[in-house]
């Protein structure tokens, strides 16, 4: 009989920790994907206009990686895929201030920890019919980001298809929101079919075979209704307006910026009167000094002798004229004592006098308003110290009426929110007039995305969309998203085109709102509480 030896082999445990390596690496490398094509389907440095079809495919990579991670390691993931994918997004900002690259992935890293797990808890309640809730959260989550103080539109993904115009005038019904629903589709349904690996998608796509046949009927539908129910301004008032693009940002150098940037405005303005405008409009702040504070207190003489130069300069126009500016008031404050508030402002001038003024109603975050003052009062200081200039929140949706022509004036951040602009329409505004300085950005992606905004803002309400700024872009848009005209970025010059004045339609939108993203939101919320008591009613079963 033959001796037998028994052999003991020792496990492994080197094989196992490289695979655990290998898993980390790819789910990286796919959420590293994900935030490329999600940057790339927006302006960017390789096209300032973007690739807007990637968006329909870009979170594939985000969703696959939802159901392959393990519950420890969703949100590291979380936080990894929401900090590189707006790196990538909104790279500009470090033009802004070094620390401000951090600040706003830091905040969205912070949302996508948060919200991968709950995407995950989706597709684990509900394994076959999991991506239509996930479709649902992702829409609940866009909207909510854009409320409160730190609300931050850049990166919805409705936004993607500014240039798409027959999809994204459904935005006339929906909001961006619907728009956004049938662009993350793709990626919710193909991120499904693909998690459990290429070989199993055949699979998937034969049983879901009608859910992809819906969605290309709702795609269909959307893009033939963009197609048919263009307005037709033909028989509109025409507006001859003229916009100046200083090309100068006055919040940097001071005294000889603010005079310089009224150089290049007046020079400008002169040239664009030979063209004969009914209206000429500057840029947000393009006179910082503030023009009504200093015409009553007249407490520093040399902006004093600015504010002097600018009025003799009104003085002599037969044209309104609408300017950016720093408004100032003395109030005062719980001790009794005078204090002066400044606001970001709008003034309208006629025959050398402001016969109307606009007070900016959101507030950019940290930059211009930062209402947290006694919760976290070293925060506070730190951008004090950063010489950041405070604002107060104005109070009215101002309406102005220059020679019969009704219009309200979102500053620059104002118009990346729907709500807004709606509601000035809703207050009688025929033409949304925004003035806007990107030019602390030096980039013309980042102005390209935040142009991409207001085609929405044409689109929702049906309105004309005109933008007045100090660097890019200039541009007037029509009420059915077209660009009309378009002036290039960061170059002193003038643009005088028609605005056509239509106001024969009041949308879905502008009469209800954010009513589908509310509705998303709702149903994501309860989808999500329904799946988890099904789950526990069934354990209880068993």
């Amino acid at each position: 009989m033959k001796n037998f030896r028994i052999i003991t082999v020792e496990p492994d445990h080197r094989a196992g920790l490289f695979e655990r390596l290998n898993e980390i690496f790819i789910n990286i490398g796919l959420i590293t994907l994900s935030a490329l094509l999600f940057a790339l389907s927006f302006p960017n440095v390789i096209s300032v206009w973007g690739f807007y079809p990637l968006a329909f495919v870009a979170l594939v990579p985000l969703f696959v990686v939802v159901h392959r991670a393990s519950w420890v390691a969703i949100f590291p993931y979380g936080f990894f895929a929401g900090f590189i994918s707006y790196v990538f997004l909104n790279y500009w900002l470090v033009a802004f201030h070094p620390l401000t690259i951090f600040i706003v992935p830091g905040i969205y890293a912070f949302y996508f920890l948060l919200l991968l797990p709950v995407l995950k808890a989706a597709d684990s309640l509900m394994p076959a019919y999991g991506y239509l809730l996930q479709l649902a959260l992702w829409l609940g989550y866009e909207y909510l980001r854009t409320l409160g103080f730190l609300g931050y539109s850049y990166g919805i993904m409705g936004y993607s298809q500014s240039l798409f115009l027959p999809l994204a005038r459904l935005s006339a019904l929906t909001g961006v929101w619907g728009v956004s629903l049938l662009v993350v589709f793709p990626s919710a349904y193909l991120g499904n079919a693909l998690k459990n690996g290429i070989r199993n998608a055949p699979s998937f796509l034969r049983r879901h075979r009608i859910d992809a046949v819906i969605f290309l009927v709702l795609l269909a539908g959307a893009v033939v209704y963009g197609l048919v129910d263009k307005s037709d301004y033909a028989g509109s008032r025409e507006w001859r307006v003229a916009l100046v693009q200083q090309n100068v940002d006055p919040w940097r150098g001071g005294l000889p910026a603010y005079r310089e940037s009224l150089k290049r405005s007046v020079r400008q303005s002169e040239a664009a009167l030979k063209e004969h405008p009914e209206i000429v409009i500057w840029s947000e702040t393009s006179f910082v000094p503030a023009i009504d504070y200093h015409m009553r207190y007249r407490d520093d003489p040399e902006t004093d002798a600015l504010v002097k130069q600018l009025l003799a300069f009104m003085a002599r126009q037969t044209v309104p004229y609408v300017i950016g500016n720093d408004d100032g008031e003395l109030l005062r404050d719980s001790n009794g004592n005078l204090t002066r508030v400044d606001y970001n402002a709008v003034l309208l001038f006629e025959k050398g006098k402001i016969v109307q003024t606009y007070r900016k109603l959101r507030l950019v975050p940290f930059t211009e308003n930062f209402p947290y003052r006694k919760q976290l009062p070293f925060i506070y200081d730190a951008l004090v110290k950063a010489d950041t200039h405070f604002w107060r929140e104005g109070r009215e949706y101002t309406v102005f009426n220059a020679d019969g022509v009704k219009f309200s004036t979102p500053i620059c951040f104002e118009d990346t929110f729907g709500y807004l602009s709606r509601q000035f329409v809703r207050h009688g505004a025929q033409v949304i007039v925004n003035l806007t300085n990107d030019s602390w950005s030096y980039s013309v992606p980042a102005a390209m995305q935040h142009m991409q905004m207001a085609v929405f803002r044409a689109t929702e309400n049906k309105r004309s969309v005109v933008r007045s700024t100090n660097g890019g872009m200039t541009t007037i848009i029509d009420p059915n998203g077209k660009i009309l005209q378009l002036f290039p970025a960061f170059k002193e010059g003038y643009m005088v085109g028609t605005v056509p004045v239509y106001t024969a339609e009041t949308t879905l939108y502008t009469r209800w709102g954010d009513w589908f993203a509310v509705t998303m939101l709702v149903i994501a919320l309860a989808g999500l509480v329904a799946a988890a008591l099904v789950r526990l009613l069934r354990r209880h079963r068993d």
